[in-house]
């Protein structure tokens, strides 16, 4: 993988981190928010619901208190006697009172009911457990609660005890004695307690025992812990109350939470599967863009990428100078003939290669096509570039043929904006006039543009190997002087030895040139055609004949007129015509042996 991509993949991976991240670091933000405003509402809901049935219970604890208060204007109306108590204490009594009491001068003489509440009968002021807050109650004249203290039916109770004054003949106000309820708990607080319950919540009801004492003494509670709960305290009976409540699944609703952890989640797994998705149709969209002006061979751009980013370039930097190469392989329709397209390519890749090594920066390069390439030397002028350009030119090249190496040449034409074009079309009209001045003068060469070229020359160059074989009047081939060995042979060359295509033509012969003559006449002809090749200083041409075998088994006559040439790739080289004797007789009636 290139750095570029490698490069691009880390950004696209770091902003899929990034959305993930943020996006889980917002789950959290709104986790822990929603969490404290839930919390804050939940601990309001019970705020408000202590307060609302601390109420309730303050009414229900008023209920019993009204009941000391009625006996105790039935105790002032009668001024202190007070006829059939049991009959007015029955009427008093409800399912949360324990007794209805009364204490002359503190000391409790009547009780209702009187069965099972006969240890009842004490003199208060002098109890030692009760006599401080008895007389507490009488110096203050204020009602009092004591308790909670166990009853003897095994319940737990309070007392409320209401002091009672009353006057004497001389007007003054004289303490008479007590009217007590016992209350039954936590029966008096029976509906409250249901109900705080059936909203789900724990509670623990206390009191302080006394006036006189600052520790809370549990009247009832839900049987639970409680954790960090909300309190509503109040006074009655000259005593301190406090309500405690929390709900029963705690003070963070887990299902509610469980659902925002869940939405937020999967709002972020789609936000970041969306940003994916998107990376991924951006990264296909350029991939297809890239695809589109790319050369699929060399990886450089191709003619339409390579416009694109020249044009881009100089309408943005139009008063900026720029070098325009184009070059091109020399004979290369020869390496394609000769050695296939396999390694046509690879030559293109060498040199694709080569640009890139050569012009690694500041440098837009492509493919126009065929084995055409240019070079868009931005910010620089030929002063500035040539000598690089010629070392690029001069550069020795190779490509490797069963393991041996084959050398090739470049030819380059170059041309400067804005000094020797007005626009990039004129710029690459000048690249390629220089270019084909080079080929005019022999190729492998470097031209700068000068203003006496012209294109029309361009057209000397149009013929190529494959063109003239292919239609030259007879058997054509090509073999090396050293070994032998059959470079090519047009079709016409393979039709007559009786051979398919060029690769049964090599299988056939063993791509030996003598494997076409008869065996016996192998070893003369090779002599006469080295002879006469000595002989001929000038030209080194041959004519020789023998019997050219085929490979259906059949024998020609046949005239061999070739030329040994010096070649660049391949060192001396024959061109070979073969003519049918046959033919050659009928048509201009010449004598063979």
């Amino acid at each position: 993988m290139k750095v570029l991509e490698k490069k691009i993949l880390k950004k696209r991976l770091l902003l899929l981190a990034i959305v993930f991240l943020t996006g889980a670091c917002l789950v959290i933000f709104m986790m822990v928010r929603a969490w404290r405003t839930n919390q804050a509402q939940v601990r309001e809901n019970a705020r408000m619901n202590a307060m609302t049935y601390a109420e309730r219970m303050i009414e229900e604890l008023s209920r019993g208190t009204s009941v000391s208060d009625t006996l105790k204007e039935l105790v002032v109306s009668e001024n202190g006697k007070v006829d059939g108590f049991e009959m007015v204490a029955e009427d008093l009594m409800t399912h949360f009172i324990q007794s209805i009491q009364l204490a002359p001068d503190g000391v409790v003489t009547d009780i209702y009911p009187a069965e099972g509440n006969e240890v009842g009968k004490i003199d208060l002021i002098h109890d030692e457990k009760r006599g401080q807050i008895a007389c507490y109650g009488r110096d203050n004249k204020v009602t009092v609660m004591q308790g909670p203290f166990s009853l003897n039916q095994g319940e737990m109770g309070i007392a409320v005890r209401n002091p009672v004054y009353l006057k004497n003949e001389n007007g003054e106000t004289a303490f008479w004695g007590f009217t007590i309820v016992i209350i039954r708990i936590p029966e008096i607080f029976k509906n409250s307690v249901q109900a705080l319950t059936g909203f789900d919540y724990d509670y623990c009801l206390s009191k302080t025992a006394t006036p006189f004492t600052d520790s809370y003494d549990e009247i009832d509670s839900s049987g639970k812990k409680l954790e960090n709960p909300v309190e509503y305290k109040f006074e009655i009976g000259e005593c301190s109350w406090k309500l405690e409540v929390m709900p029963s699944n705690g003070w963070s609703d887990a299902g509610h939470m469980m659902e925002l952890l869940i939405s937020g989640c999967v709002i972020v797994l789609l936000l970041t599967g969306l940003t994916a998705a998107l990376l991924i149709v951006d990264a296909n969209r350029r991939k297809l863009k890239k695809m589109s002006v790319t050369d699929g061979l060399t990886g450089l751009l191709n003619r339409q990428g390579l416009n694109e980013e020249v044009d881009t370039w100089m309408r943005k930097y139009p008063d900026h100078s720029c070098v325009c190469i184009t070059l091109d392989i020399d004979d290369f329709k020869f390496i394609n003939d000769v050695y296939g397209h396999l390694v046509g390519d690879m030559v293109l890749q060498k040199l694709a290669d080569s640009m890139r090594e050569f012009f690694q920066t500041n440098a837009v390069m492509g493919r126009n096509g065929g084995d055409e390439f240019s070079v868009l030397l931005k910010d620089t002028t030929i002063a500035q570039s040539e000598a690089l350009i010629r070392k690029f030119a001069a550069t020795g090249r190779t490509f490797e043929v069963n393991g041996q190496d084959k050398v090739f040449g470049i030819s380059v034409g170059y041309a400067e904006y804005p000094l020797q074009a007005s626009d990039k079309a004129q710029l690459l009209r000048n690249a390629d006039a220089a270019l084909y001045e080079v080929k005019l003068h022999g190729k492998q060469g470097w031209q700068s543009y000068s203003g006496h070229l012209k294109l029309e020359k361009r057209s000397q160059l149009g013929f190529a190997l494959k063109d003239i074989s292919e239609n030259l009047p007879g058997s054509f081939l090509i073999y090396k002087e050293e070994d032998s060995r059959i470079l090519f042979a047009n079709k016409e060359m393979i039709r007559y030895a009786g051979c398919t295509d060029l690769d049964d033509f090599f299988e056939f012969t063993a791509q030996d040139f003598f494997h076409l003559v008869r065996e016996e006449e192998r070893e003369n002809i090779a002599q006469s055609i080295r002879k006469q090749i000595m002989e001929d200083k000038e030209e080194h041409n041959d004519y020789v004949q023998f019997h050219m075998q085929c490979k259906d088994g059949t024998e020609h006559r046949v005239l061999d007129y070739g030329r040994l040439v010096e070649n660049r790739y391949y060192g001396k080289i024959f061109y070979v015509l073969i003519m049918d004797e046959k033919a050659i007789k009928k048509y201009y009636h010449l004598q063979g042996n």
